[in-house]
C-alpha cells in the first residue's frame, strides 16, 4: 500500500510541477480516439504503473487544463493540493458520517465548517446547511425547502422567478422538485445584465391575478455569462413584501463575501432565505464541493428528517447530516474543507480572493485600451466579458465570428484558456480570474495575446464579414 501511495503521489506532484509547460487546453475534439478506448471489463488485474502511465500521459492531458494558472475559462477554482490529501484520508479510512452517532467527532468537523461558512456569509445562528456535489444539488434542496414551506401539496399552482441570466440548473432543479418549466418565469435584465426588479414585481402581480401562487425568487451573485450581481437587496425587499422565499445563487460570487471590503458588492446577501455556495470555485477546492445554507435551519430539517427501526433515535443537540440532507450513506465530504481551512486560515483566503478581483480590474483597464475591443461587462467581481467590433466587422454576424475566433485563437496558443458565451444574440469572450494559481503574469499574458490576436483579426477579416 505504501508503494502504491508513493507512486500515485509522485505522479500527481510531477504533473502539478509541470503545469507551466502544459497547454491550457488539451485535445478534446478527438472522437475517434475516444471510441477506440471502449473496452470490456477486465478479467484479470494489471500492475498499477501500467494504469498510471496512460492516465497521466494520455488521458488527463486530453481535457481542459483546469489546474493551470492560465485557466481563465468558465469559473475556475484550481483544486488546492491539501484537499486531495483529505480525500485520500477519507477514502482510506472509509468512515460513515451519515448518522451523527456513527462518527460524532468527524461529523462535528463538518458542522464546524458549515458554521464557518454561515458566519462568513452573515447568516444567523439558527441557520443550517449541508454539503452537496455542487450548485445544482444545492438548488434542488433549496427549491424543495421553499416548496414545502409555501406550497405544501398544492405544487401545480406554484411559480418561481429567475433572471434571463440565471444558471440553467435552476430550471432543471425545479423540474426535479415538481415545478415544471411552464411555472418558471424568466425576468428580463437591465443593460448591466442585472435582474429588473420592476419587471419582477409586474410578473408576480400578473401571476397572482391569474390565480397562481408565486413562492420563490432567485437572485444571482455573479452570473456565469458576465459576472453580473443582481440587486440582491432590492429583490430581498420585494420578496419580503410578497411573502416569497428568496434564494441567492452565490455559486460563483458568494465566497467574495469573506472579504469585508468587497461585501458592499454583494449587499443584501445575508438577507437570503437560502444560499448556494460552490467552494470548488470561490474557495479553490476540487470539483464536487458544493454547499447550501438555509436561514431557518428548521425548514431544511423538516424537509429531510426521518427515522427507521434500524437507525438510532434522532437527537437535537448535534448536527446530524442525514437529518439535514437527502443522503444516508455518505462519505466524509467536509474533511477536504476542514483540512484546507485549518492549514491555510481565513486570512489567506481573504487575501487571495481580494487579489483575484484586483487582477480582473487590471485586466479590464488594459483591455479598454485595445483597439476594436468593447468591454460589455466590466468586472463586478472577477469576471469580465468583451467583444470585437469596428469597420472591419460591419454586421453582428461578423462581430460574432471575430469574437469567437478571438478567444479560440488565444486558447490555441496554449498559455491561457478563454471561453465565450452568447447573450442577446451577441457572442462575448470572457475572462474569469479565480484560480488560486492565477497571478498577475498570467493576466498580463492573456491581455497581451488578446490584443495581438485582435489586431490580426482586424487586419484580415474579409472572410469573417
Amino acid at each position: 500500500m505504501r508503494q502504491m501511495g508513493e507512486m500515485v503521489v509522485a505522479r500527481t506532484i510531477d504533473y502539478l510541477a509541470a503545469l507551466p509547460e502544459q497547454p491550457s487546453c488539451g485535445t478534446v475534439d478527438d472522437e475517434r480516439y475516444v471510441r477506440a478506448m471502449r473496452e470490456p471489463a477486465p478479467e484479470q488485474g494489471s500492475a498499477l504503473e501500467t494504469l498510471l502511465d496512460p492516465l497521466f500521459d494520455e488521458w488527463i492531458p486530453r481535457s481542459f487544463n483546469t489546474a493551470k494558472s492560465g485557466y481563465l475559462a468558465y469559473i475556475p477554482g484550481g483544486g488546492v493540493f491539501p484537499a486531495a490529501l483529505a480525500d485520500f484520508i477519507a477514502a482510506g479510512t472509509n468512515r460513515f458520517t451519515g448518522v451523527w452517532m456513527a462518527a460524532p467527532a468527524l461529523v462535528q468537523l463538518e458542522a464546524n465548517v458549515l458554521d464557518w461558512l454561515r458566519e462568513w456569509m452573515g447568516f444567523p445562528p439558527g441557520a443550517a446547511g449541508l454539503f452537496t456535489t455542487g450548485g445544482s444539488m444545492a438548488m434542488f434542496n433549496a427549491i424543495c425547502c421553499a416548496r414545502e414551506r409555501h406550497l405544501g401539496p398544492e405544487i401545480r399552482r406554484g411559480t418561481i422567478y429567475v433572471s434571463s441570466q440565471a444558471h440553467h440548473c435552476i430550471e432543471k432543479a425545479a423540474k426535479l422538485a415538481g415545478i415544471h418549466h411552464d411555472r418558471v418565469r424568466t425576468i428580463p435584465c437591465d443593460a448591466d445584465f442585472r435582474m429588473r426588479v420592476d419587471a419582477l414585481a409586474a410578473v408576480i402581480a400578473a401571476d397572482r391575478a391569474a390565480g397562481l401562487t408565486p413562492f420563490m425568487v432567485f437572485s444571482t451573485a455573479g452570473t456565469t455569462n458576465t459576472g453580473a450581481v443582481d440587486p440582491i437587496d432590492a429583490v430581498a425587499d420585494l420578496a419580503a413584501h410578497e411573502g416569497l422565499w428568496h434564494h441567492v445563487d452565490g455559486a460563483y460570487g458568494g465566497c467574495f463575501h469573506l472579504v469585508p471590503e468587497l461585501r458592499p458588492l454583494l449587499h443584501g446577501l445575508p438577507r437570503a432565505d437560502s444560499l448556494t455556495l460552490d467552494p470548488h470555485k470561490g474557495l479553490f477546492l476540487p470539483y464536487g464541493t458544493g454547499a447550501l445554507l438555509v436561514r431557518d435551519g428548521s425548514a431544511l430539517r423538516a424537509l429531510h428528517s426521518s427515522t427507521a427501526g434500524y437507525l438510532p433515535p434522532n437527537q437535537d443537540e448535534f448536527y446530524d447530516p442525514a437529518q439535514f440532507g437527502p443522503d444516508l450513506s455518505r462519505g466524509f465530504p467536509g474533511l477536504r474543507l476542514w483540512l484546507t481551512f485549518k492549514l491555510f486560515g481565513a486570512a489567506r483566503y481573504r487575501a487571495a480572493l481580494a487579489e483575484k478581483r484586483a487582477l480582473a480590474l487590471e485586466a479590464a483597464a488594459a483591455l479598454r485600451e485595445v483597439p476594436g475591443l468593447v468591454l460589455d461587462a466590466p468586472p463586478q467581481l472577477s469576471l469580465l466579458a468583451f467583444h470585437l467590433e469596428g469597420p472591419a466587422f460591419p454586421t453582428l454576424a461578423a462581430q460574432n465570428a471575430a469574437t469567437q475566433a478571438l478567444h479560440e485563437r488565444v486558447t490555441a496558443r496554449g498559455d491561457v484558456m478563454l471561453t465565450g458565451c452568447t447573450v442577446n444574440g451577441r457572442v462575448l469572450a470572457r475572462i474569469c480570474v479565480l484560480s488560486f494559481r492565477t497571478r498577475r503574469r498570467d493576466v498580463e499574458i492573456a491581455v497581451r495575446q488578446i490584443a495581438e490576436e485582435a489586431a490580426i483579426l482586424t487586419r484580415g477579416t474579409p472572410s469573417l464579414a
